[in-house]
């Protein structure tokens, strides 16, 4: 049965949209999923963007795919090595594309905000759509910049990529994720600050890998809080001055 909750972002891509109650131009993001699908907890999350006053929408890059927390990590894996990034790069540009034609949103200030696979892809499209995105949002993106020339998917690292940023980034992580250690964080704080970018970076500490999902047995309550209103005042401000 059709879900009824989501709408046609292009001709083969559905998503989940948040609109700002009685906003004339609000900013529009692009909210990328975790790695398990467009979830209630990611739509919990446009919900929340909405009533903090951006336009929120989440593209189902999985195509009707969701998969449980408790599914074993290998059906994870599989589910991610069949993702093209190419592909999810183009699916990003049409929802950048869907976000601008709304009457309600102003199509100068857009931008990205992904969890853990999505922050993975909020970097990597912020250099992919670097034209087009004001400013970008990692919740603890994992294989940004792991050692060698390609993650343990095989992938080609999002870093490799970053000359051609120019929106603000802000990089969110849980001080006790053990899967994007210490070491990662300081290459791309290093990378970043080579290539002279626009960056933040925000450890929270005591809390894990995917420490904002309600229904995962990492949520800090705490943590999360202060991590969407960091989120909040990132985004006006990089969208307030790049309006300027």
């Amino acid at each position: 049965m059709p879900d009824q909750s989501l709408l046609q972002i292009s001709e083969d891509l559905q998503g989940y949209y948040a609109a700002p109650a009685g906003a004339a131009a609000a900013a529009g993001i692009v909210v990328l999923m975790e790695a398990f699908g467009l979830t209630p907890h990611v739509r919990r999350i446009c919900d929340r963007y909405a009533a903090a006053g951006f336009a929120a929408l989440a593209p189902d890059i999985y195509h009707g795919d969701v998969l449980p927390y408790d599914n074993h990590m290998d059906a994870v894996l599989a589910k991610l090595r069949g993702l093209s990034d190419d592909r999810v790069m183009d699916e990003i540009g049409a929802s950048l594309d869907w976000l601008a034609r709304q009457p309600g949103v102003a199509r100068a200030q857009l931008g990205l905000l992904g969890f853990c696979m999505g922050g993975r892809l909020a970097f990597l499209a912020a250099c992919r759509h670097a034209q087009r995105v004001r400013a970008s949002v990692a919740f603890y993106g994992g294989s940004i910049f792991p050692e060698g020339h390609r993650d343990r998917l095989g992938r080609t690292p999002p870093i490799h990529e970053a000359a051609a940023l120019s929106a603000p980034l802000l990089l969110i992580y849980g001080g006790q994720d053990a899967g994007i250690p210490p070491a990662e964080r300081a290459r791309i704080a290093q990378r970043l600050g080579e290539l002279d970018k626009p960056h933040s970076i925000s450890n929270y500490a005591g809390a894990g890998h995917g420490f904002c999902c309600e229904d995962r047995e990492a949520y800090s309550p705490q943590a999360t809080e202060a991590a969407h209103a960091e989120t909040f005042d990132f985004l006006r401000r990089s969208f307030a001055a790049q309006s300027r």
